[in-house]
């Protein structure tokens, strides 16, 4: 899926839906209202669907997210200590 995934992430058309849904909701995270920095798909991509249009692309399947946001629904709603944070892969980094 990895490798699928890249592909997906690094093309024109998601790039496209991308911008256009972070231009939509403004730049805000629809969660907690701070900056957006992620377009989180609401549906988990599978080898199955990551090539449907309906499914990757739809806006209604959309969220814009902030790290800390992105980061609880990816991880659980429990907190991470104090000056620590998971960056964009995943990996927990200092803040």
């Amino acid at each position: 899926m990895k490798d699928l995934a890249k592909a997906f992430y690094k093309s024109k058309a998601w790039r496209l839906c991308r911008d256009a849904y972070f231009i939509l909701r403004h730049g805000l995270c629809e969660r907690c209202g701070g900056p957006g920095k992620i377009v989180h798909h609401k549906v988990w991509l599978t080898p199955q669907n990551i090539n449907d249009p309906n499914v990757s692309l739809n806006h209604a399947l959309l969220e814009l997210l902030c790290q800390d946001c992105h980061n609880k629904e990816h991880h659980g709603s429990g907190t991470v200590a104090d000056g620590l944070m998971f960056d964009e892969q995943g990996n927990l980094v200092e803040r």
